[in-house]
């Protein structure tokens, strides 16, 4: 059961600035299906039914393939993604795992990154993964049930 009904209204504030970083990293240049699927993947981690049911439904939409999404929770293994998708994969992956590594995020995930990124799209990825963070931390506290 959903904990809070009306979260969004009483923080519109927040809410609103949270939309505002979201038209930001459109704007970013790292391609739409790269960003649904690090959405996805973000969403997988954190255990955000809500987010997960939606961009996946949002990259299908885009003309994302079935497999493709399918298959993110086990992207290494999968042959449906480019060097530059898993290069975005495993820095999402790894800036909301912060934890599990001491280091943070290790030196060959961010160069990985960089390699396929300029700094203007290193710049909207990290701040979409940043966003998605924030997203699924807020509707999994609120438990915000998918297709609602």
């Amino acid at each position: 059961m959903t904990r809070m009904q009306n979260l969004y209204k009483l923080a519109s504030g927040s809410y609103q600035a949270l939309l505002a970083l979201e038209e930001s990293v459109a704007g970013s240049g790292v391609p739409q299906s790269t960003l649904e699927l690090v959405r996805l993947r973000v969403s997988q981690i954190n255990g955000c039914g809500f987010c997960v049911d939606m961009h996946a439904r949002d990259a299908k939409r885009a003309g994302e393939s079935d497999e493709r999404l399918w298959s993110v929770a086990a992207w290494r293994e999968s042959p449906y993604y480019t060097d530059e998708e898993r290069a975005a994969l495993a820095l999402a992956e790894a800036a909301t795992r912060l934890s599990d590594n001491p280091d943070g995020v290790p030196d060959a995930v961010w160069d990985a990154a960089a390699d396929h990124f300029g700094e203007q799209e290193l710049a909207g990825l990290l701040m979409a993964i940043a966003a998605i963070n924030a997203w699924n931390r807020l509707n999994v506290t609120t438990r915000r049930q998918a297709g609602a």
